[in-house]
């Protein structure tokens, strides 16, 4: 605020001299005006960083209040899930599973929760693709439906761009989403289980260390399927018990991310 104190200041006494200066100089110095005042405005309405993810049991109450209202206060709650074919519903290519991949089972447990409630799950998710292509479709296929909430799930994908391109594209998104008052929730990726999990610096490890940083930094809701899975592995599960083919989580898989993201939404 400080330093916003100062350009504003200086704006003022800049103001002051134009006022001192003849015809010909006061037009000089408009495009300059305008360039600070465009600063200025940016600066002010970009979502501050954080420092820390929110919080899974504060991060929504308002929305968690609107669930539970009945009609005819209630209004419609949009959560839109965004990313590649694990939301999409792909189970054992090419079948589509919709209703047991987690958006819908989060559904399912939301109706068991709030049974007043009216809730949209719109899925904007394309099988195959990768954060930089959705960032492309951001604001016609994904902002355009109003998001109370708004789940991105790409990082299986994002390493055929790698780290530095993903990154940039899901900040694109991120400060979008922020910037129309939606909240957001990160997903790291679930398994491949061609990668081998005990490998500290595998690429879904660079890929989940880059989503957990970029939720601390923007302040907002992380569900972390990669240290859930890998959790699994730890105690001497099969992650193969929670997958429908090499990529893709089953109907068991999709439970554990779905339970996750609920500990936003109780």
């Amino acid at each position: 605020m400080k330093a916003k104190f100062c350009i504003f200041r200086f704006l003022q006494v800049l103001l002051e001299s134009v006022e001192n200066q003849n015809y010909q100089a006061k037009l000089k110095m408009i495009p300059n005006l305008i360039v600070i005042m465009i600063w200025l405005s940016e600066s002010f309405f970009r979502p501050t960083p954080q420092g820390i993810a929110a919080s899974p049991a504060s991060y929504l109450n308002e929305v968690k209040e609107e669930l539970k209202k009945e009609w005819p206060k209630n209004r419609t709650i949009n959560l839109v899930f965004h990313g590649h074919s694990v939301p999409a519903g792909y189970f054992k290519t090419p079948v589509v599973n919709t209703l047991e991949a987690y958006p819908y089972q989060v559904l399912k447990q939301l109706k068991a929760e709030y049974p007043h409630a009216v809730v949209n799950i719109i899925n904007t998710s394309i099988g195959g693709e990768d954060s930089k292509k959705g960032a492309t479709r951001f604001e016609t296929e994904v902002l355009v439906h109003r998001p109370d909430v708004l789940f991105i799930d790409y990082a299986l994908n994002d390493r055929r761009i790698g780290l530095a391109e993903a990154e940039k594209s899901w900040r694109e998104m991120i400060g979008k989403a922020l910037q129309k008052s939606v909240k957001v929730i990160l997903l790291t990726p679930s398994p491949d289980q061609r990668v081998n999990l005990e490998d500290s610096k595998n690429e879904l490890e660079a890929h989940s260390l880059q989503i957990r940083r970029l939720a601390e930094e923007f302040g907002v809701g992380l569900v972390d399927s990669y240290a859930v899975f890998l959790e699994k592995h730890k105690a001497g599960e099969k992650i193969s018990t929670y997958m429908s083919q090499v990529n893709h989580p089953n109907e068991k898989g999709h439970q554990l991310i779905a339970n996750e993201i609920m500990k936003y939404l109780r």
